[in-house]
């Protein structure tokens, strides 16, 4: 395997930009093999520029203007992609390569562009839920999509006749269009955020495409052309998936390029927590790690290229901060002799420290003038604005959500507020000193935690793992290093079944219980109580009469459907809890709306059973582990009076050797046991309550098998109770 050694060389920042808003021009020939960069960001400026002596030096810069969010290269097709297509609000804007705009075209779309793509004279763009295709700026197809779209793509129309888009969407989709039209649906592992095509022209047929989801996973998916007869379709098929045992973050940008200089074009991946890797393949076609590096921001864009020296591969990144940096072969030590600056560098470092002194000094005077200003009677605090880039994610690995959040400019503390019950879980990343503040659940506060950061912390991850049945709302206020002193808060929803996620399949083999709900109620109502419900459904109503949304439980492996229309909804699930949760909550909100509710059930006996053998193998794991982790300390002990501990038995020494990994185990594991606890004694509440009996003084005795644990008598307990 191939050793990358690549070193980093910052450019310049821009303001904050979004995922996809840098892209490498073509070169301009065989005498100068080295690319312009072009860069948008949310100020609103377009600029390109090129590299010489190691500084930029700018083809053009466009004045501030609206937020633009992507960067598209286009061309006439056969061609060389050197127009630069920029996405702002409902408009797309179209420039050369020496910066003279050719384009100004308004989409008139009710929604702000946020994913493009262009192919000769095809335009496709994508809103939350809109996607358009328009061909020499005339709208040409329509589809609204039944979730948030992320990304978007076309397979290559100079190899592939038809023109097929693929829409990345939020419920763990690939839609893949024709005209106006589904042509079918790709399922994901994840939620896909980002697509790019394999190889970069699709692989041997052009219909390979790589995606990347918000929970980290990387995947290569075949998409299915169509044959001669239009009922007749070729299946998609997955070629293989990277899964994320690392929980890295989730991949924002993807990009090819021989980084390797094996012949082989690689994959480059950038990551929410700053994570740079670039992928080679093996003789199966199969990724393998190559290289990895790290930022403290979110790596927003990828692209691999020879921008500053046309010898030297490198691959040049933006940040979420606007940071333009790139990771190059080429080594820059050699500007330095036996710990002696060159002449260039000298003078560079002399131009630095005077353009940091002129700064320091406007500071300076700004302060002063911000003061006497502030002295005023009539005088207005001016409170500096700032934005956030925060993420609320649910992950399947240890069914927990991650918070992230991201300032442009360095974070001094960030408070955290639950009206909930919630565990803080430990994140190995984090430098942040973390503290918690007592508090008084009867007045509605559970948590009140505050992280100081140090001192050039711009991003930070939070992981907390909530209760199901328990609601409501966790917020986080964010204070910067700015002066005056000011915050935002930011708020998430914890909802009554957290830790559900969406998938597409649902097994009717299970013992499943069923909820009936009959009302006056709209569709739109009965959406809007299920969203309150569940994460991960689209805000919007679903189109047409009836909605059907499949879910699974990332702690338990159980299963949800719920299917609705108007007036009449179905829930079922092979867990009591979960129905006895939705019965509850739904009727609250239907009573809000003062909506009488005719309700019905059927709870299957069998599930019982089902689900304790579901939680078994995790509960005799944690009480293994928590027995383990009591006698450690009794051990170590006995080691220290005792030179020789080979009469202890194996299982001891086991134990006495894997004592720091265990207890490190258990630290990440908090209340785990304390939850399936509750979860047992949930279930045992929810089964006897639907039969209008009252078995909560019998909790103590259900507590007692428990830590006496032994699944058969527990089975037994169940069915004897009542």
């Amino acid at each position: 395997m191939m050793e990358l050694n690549l070193s980093r060389v910052d450019y310049l920042q821009v303001g904050i930009t979004s995922p996809k808003s840098l892209k490498l021009l073509p070169p301009a020939g065989k005498k100068d093999p080295t690319q312009k960069v072009v860069v948008a960001d949310h100020n609103g400026v377009l600029q390109c520029f090129s590299l010489k002596k190691g500084e930029p030096n700018h083809v053009f810069k466009t004045l501030p203007g609206n937020k633009m969010v992507r960067v598209e290269l286009g061309g006439p097709l056969g061609q060389v992609r050197e127009k630069i297509f920029v996405a702002t609000g409902p408009e797309v804007k179209g420039f050369n390569k020496k910066g003279k705009q050719f384009l100004g075209f308004d989409t008139n779309m009710s929604e702000s562009i946020l994913a493009m793509h262009v192919e000769g004279a095809d335009l496709f763009v994508s809103g939350n839920y809109i996607y358009n295709h328009y061909k020499d700026c005339k709208d040409t197809n329509y589809y609204l999509c039944q979730d948030k779209v992320n990304d978007i793509i076309v397979l290559p129309v100079e190899r592939i006749p038809e023109i097929m888009p693929v829409l990345a969407c939020q419920d763990r989709v690939l839609r893949v269009l024709q005209d106006s039209d589904i042509l079918y649906e790709v399922e994901t592992p994840g939620p896909p955020s980002t697509l790019c095509m394999y190889a970069g022209t699709g692989g041997d047929e052009g219909n390979e495409i790589l995606y990347g989801t918000s929970d980290g996973r990387i995947g290569l998916v075949e998409i299915g052309r169509t044959m001669a007869s239009p009922r007749r379709r070729l299946a998609p098929s997955h070629r293989w998936e990277l899964p994320n045992e690392k929980r890295n973050g989730g991949v924002l940008c993807l990009d090819n390029y021989d980084m390797t200089a094996d012949g082989i074009l690689d994959l480059v991946v950038g990551r929410d927590d700053g994570l740079v890797e670039i992928y080679g393949y093996d003789e199966a076609d199969e990724p393998i790690l190559r290289h990895t590096t790290t930022c403290s921001e979110s790596v927003t864009s990828v692209q691999g290229g020879r921008v500053a020296n046309g010898t030297f591969d490198e691959v040049v990144c933006t940040t979420y901060a606007g940071w333009l940096f790139s990771y190059t072969a080429e080594q820059h030590q050699n500007k330095i002799q036996g710990g002696i600056y060159s002449e260039e560098g000298k003078a560079k470092i002399m131009a630095l420290r005077q353009e940091m002194e002129a700064l320091q000094q406007k500071v300076i005077q700004e302060r002063e003038k911000y003061q006497v200003t502030a002295q005023h009677k009539n005088a207005i605090s001016a409170v500096p604005q700032f934005n956030i880039n925060d993420k609320f994610v649910l992950n399947k690995e240890d069914a927990s959500y991650t918070l992230s959040l991201e300032v442009q400019m360095a974070i001094d503390n960030v408070l955290i507020q639950s009206d909930v019950p919630v565990d803080l879980l430990d994140v190995d990343k984090n430098s942040a000193v973390v503290s918690f503040s007592a508090c008084n659940p009867e007045e509605g506060n559970y948590l009140l935690a505050t992280y100081r950061c140090q001192a050039n912390t711009t991003r930070l991850e939070i992981k907390v793992r909530s209760i199901e049945g328990q609601y409501g709302t966790l917020q986080a206020y964010t204070t910067p290093r700015l002066q005056p002193k000011t915050c935002v808060v930011k708020q998430y929803p914890i909802k009554p079944l957290s830790l559900h996620q969406r998938t597409h399949v649902f097994d009717e083999n299970r013992p499943n219980c069923s909820l009936k709900l009959m009302g006056n109620f709209s569709l739109a109502e009965i959406h809007s109580w299920v969203t309150f419900c569940l994460p991960e459904l689209p805000e919007r109503t679903p189109a047409g009469d009836t909605a059907v949304f499949h879910f699974v439980s990332t702690f338990l492996d159980t299963q949800l459907m719920c299917q609705y229309k108007k007036g009449e909804g179905l829930f079922k699930s092979d867990n009591i809890s979960t129905i006895s949760i939705l019965k509850d909550v739904l009727t609250k909100e239907a009573t809000k709306k003062k909506i009488r509710l005719d309700i019905s059930y059927d709870i299957n006996e069998e599930s019982v059973a089902h689900l304790l053998n579901l939680i078994h193998p995790k509960l005799e794991y944690q009480l293994v582990l928590a027995k383990k982790v009591q006698i450690i300390d009794a051990l170590k002990e006995l080691q220290v009076h005792e030179s020789d501990t080979s009469f202890l038995s194996a299982e001891y020494q086991q134990i006495l050797q894997d004592a720091e990994k265990l207890q490190e185990e258990y630290k990440k594991q908090p209340c785990c046991l304390e939850r399936l606890y509750g979860m047992i004694t949930d279930l045992f509440i929810d089964k006897f309550k639907f039969k209008g009996q009252n078995v909560k003084s019998k909790v103590p005795l259900l507590i007692e098998h428990l830590d006496n644990y032994d699944l058969g008598q527990l089975i037994q307990f169940f069915n004897a109770s009542g």
